[in-house]
């Protein structure tokens, strides 16, 4: 954990307080690249809470607050219903809850595409309300005149390309990109548009193995896969599915625990205990003083 706890007096509640390490910086992600090579593979997970942010940040260098809340947290069917506020105050949660990662936001659907002025006033709010260190912005060749507007203007922009989720009714569904020459052209031109414009990573999602690796090859940035190739320069991965709180995942996802059943098994206990009175015990009770 990269926190302690102090004792609050007043209410008798223990606050997390951090400890004396400084957070990551995005000039730092952004250097992890040297002359093409990422030594040390860059970790990010997504993150929506502060108690989620304080068990992940000690072993991830970025945080990802990303649009996925929206089917993850909120039951909905895609990330397209997001809005501005919900990704704001999710990203302030995460980082009252980390005191190491890099805490990057999503950029919700609408908030960006029509102007780079828009973009500017999104992603200004985003960071103001939350803290958070960077946005993340989908889109390539079309978006990269707005990256480089953003971060002449002091925001950090993190990129995606591929996949893209909030396309998703343009792209007909979320099926794995770059398999004709022409996608993969194109996917490769997204790269190298978004690295020129400055943003200091790319999210790579759903590509096909090769290109991810070519797009890895053809910029200066670090490429973070989701779907893509061990030889990216970093990996991200849904934490509740890499987790198990779902039945069904991606196929590129490995679940390393199966977190769901345990909830499961856990509620049922307690759900006999109480229909027994078995719960709560005398060691959950107050009892009269003698």
């Amino acid at each position: 954990m990269s926190t302690t706890f102090q004792l609050d007096t007043s209410t008798s509640r223990a606050h997390p307080t951090p400890q004396p390490m400084r957070r990551l910086t995005v000039p730092k992600i952004r250097s992890r690249k040297v002359d093409g090579v990422t030594a040390e593979p860059l970790v990010m997970l997504t993150a929506y809470t502060a108690r989620q942010a304080q068990l992940l940040d000690a072993h991830c260098d970025l945080l990802l607050v990303g649009d996925s809340l929206g089917q993850v947290i909120y039951g909905l069917p895609s990330t397209i219903p997001v809005t501005l506020d919900m990704m704001a105050n999710h990203a302030a949660a995460v980082v009252r809850g980390s005191y190491h990662a890099v805490v990057v936001v999503d950029m919700p659907f609408g908030s960006y595409e029509a102007s780079p002025q828009h973009a500017f006033e999104s992603a200004a709010y985003l960071l103001k309300q939350s803290g958070a260190a960077a946005v993340k912005l989908e889109g390539g060749e079309a978006m990269a005149e707005t990256v480089e507007f953003l971060i002449q203007r002091g925001i950090p922009v993190m990129g995606h390309i591929g996949l893209t989720p909030q396309a998703v009714n343009v792209l007909g569904g979320y099926a794995a990109r770059g398999r004709s020459d022409a996608e993969a052209a194109k996917i490769t031109r997204d790269a190298k548009a978004l690295d020129e414009a400055g943003a200091f990573a790319i999210v790579v999602e759903g590509v096909v193995e090769p290109i991810a690796i070519d797009v890895t090859r053809s910029v200066a940035c670090p490429t973070i896969g989701i779907g893509a190739s061990a030889q990216c320069d970093g990996q991200v991965l849904v934490t509740e599915d890499m987790l198990g709180m779902f039945e069904r995942v991606p196929r590129f996802v490995k679940r390393y625990e199966e977190i769901a059943g345990f909830i499961e098994k856990a509620a049922a206990t307690y759900a006999k205990e109480v229909r027994s009175r078995q719960f709560p015990s005398e060691d959950q009770t107050y009892q009269p003083k003698d």
